[in-house]
């Protein structure tokens, strides 16, 4: 590197020679030899020293006993006019690099330009930067364990947080509170665990209510049954008349807990995937009538009054046990919950998307934020109804049923106008 850096240095200052002038270049020599670490000389032809930069100290063209003479004789008699000697300086110790040239014409020279460089004990220096290497890498090595088992625990400290809120939510303790404080992905998580532990919570509080709604639904029945058959037995077993009574509520009792296990069942397959489409082609119509036809004994014994409308026939493909589900237990659950005028509204709109199926009750609606909840198999309203046979289940079916089929469906309630569910039928 340093040979390199002399003759770039020598060729550089014998081409800028013939282009400046004599203060241009006495100011040019002292900036070369600053930058490159180098001795200067400059002769005229007649041998005498025109500029001179000493630059390091103790050089070979330097100096009492300097050999520029003897150095200009060489570039004299060598051919290209150039000479490049390396050699020991015995008071410095040290190896030398003298370069030399003719400044202008070479056969008739206006000068000659010597440059003296010292070579650096570089096995030294390699020796001193590897110590100093081998020190800074110790210390950074140092430094980054240090660094690195900081950002650990500050990294693993919000999620150690959350790990202990989630063994205590694991224990049921569902007011646990999720600190993710530290940065924003364990922020994000404490959040996300935050959401299901209020999810989880709502949901464990539903399913008591369900299994309490259920047992309630099952005792009812059961102790029904058992007392009239008590009355069979003990006072009307002789009676045709009241035997046949006791007998037909025994009946109708039997079929209220019928419906019951079967919703029950048909939710989990539902739920689960294991229940599978068998679509077919039918006129919709034609099945809304006859569900409707099928309430005809709650409307005369109870007065109500179920309002049919429809667009004309119109051939759907889908699965029609599933779909005429659909439509019962929406029905049913309009007549649960319409008003004291006992209106109910089914609706049949053909429309260039497919078939759209309404059904409105006029009851008391449903508030904005419950709407949400009340497809919800855990979910029962308040206002539920004893006196009309049902479940509690009969939407939670509905919306399985329609994800199954992938069809629109939603709800439009007015606070004491009365609630429209509708879904879609695809073309």
């Amino acid at each position: 590197m340093k040979t390199r850096d002399a003759a770039e240095c020598l060729d550089e200052i014998s081409e800028s020679y013939k282009k400046m002038d004599s203060s241009e270049f006495s100011s040019y020599i002292d900036d070369m030899a600053v930058e490159h670490d180098v001795c200067i000389e400059v002769l005229d032809r007649y041998r005498r020293s025109v500029y001179s930069c000493d630059a390091i100290g103790g050089c070979l063209i330097h100096g009492r006993e300097n050999k520029t003479q003897v150095y200009v004789t060489s570039i004299l008699e060598s051919k290209e006019r150039q000479i490049r000697y390396k050699i020991r300086n015995i008071r410095s110790d040290c190896d030398m690099l003298v370069f030399g040239c003719t400044l202008g014409n070479s056969d008739n020279p206006e000068g000659f330009l010597l440059l003296n460089s010292a070579m650096v004990p570089v096995g030294a220096t390699v020796m001193i930067i590897k110590r100093q290497l081998m020190i800074t890498t110790l210390i950074l090595v140092v430094l980054a364990f240090l660094i690195s088992l900081y950002l650990s625990k500050w990294i693993a400290r919000p999620i150690t947080n959350i790990t202990k809120s989630a063994e205590k939510l694991a224990q049921g303790d569902f007011r646990t509170k999720f600190d993710g404080r530290g940065y924003l992905e364990s922020q994000k998580l404490a959040e996300t665990l935050t959401y299901a532990e209020k999810e989880i919570s709502r949901v464990d509080t539903m399913q008591r209510d369900l299994i309490a709604n259920v047992s309630h639904d099952l005792r009812t029945p059961l102790t029904m049954l058992k007392g009239y058959a008590e009355l069979i037995r003990d006072l009307s077993g002789d009676n045709p008349v009241k035997r046949n009574e006791h007998l037909e509520i025994i009946i109708n009792e039997t079929d209220r807990l019928a419906l019951l296990v079967n919703d029950i069942l048909d939710l989990s397959k539902l739920e689960s995937g294991k229940l599978k489409l068998n679509p077919s082609e039918f006129e919709i119509k034609e099945k809304l009538e006859e569900i409707i036809s099928r309430f005809e004994g709650i409307s005369e014994k109870m007065g109500y009054n179920i309002q049919f409308a429809s667009d004309g026939e119109k051939i759907v493909h889908c699965d029609v046990v599933k779909i005429k589900q659909v439509i019962y237990n929406l029905i049913n659950n309009a007549i649960n919950y319409t008003g004291e005028d006992k209106q109910v509204f089914v609706r049949q709109l053909n429309t260039a998307e497919g078939v759209l199926i309404e059904v409105e009750d006029t009851g008391d609606g449903i508030e904005e934020e419950k709407i949400k909840l009340i497809f919800d198999k855990y979910y029962r309203s308040e206002n539920h109804k004893r006196e009309v046979v049902g479940t509690g289940l009969g939407l939670s079916i509905v919306k399985a049923v329609l994800k199954l089929h992938n069809y629109d469906y939603g709800v439009r309630s007015t606070i004491g106008k009365g609630t429209t569910f509708w879904f879609r039928i695809n073309e």
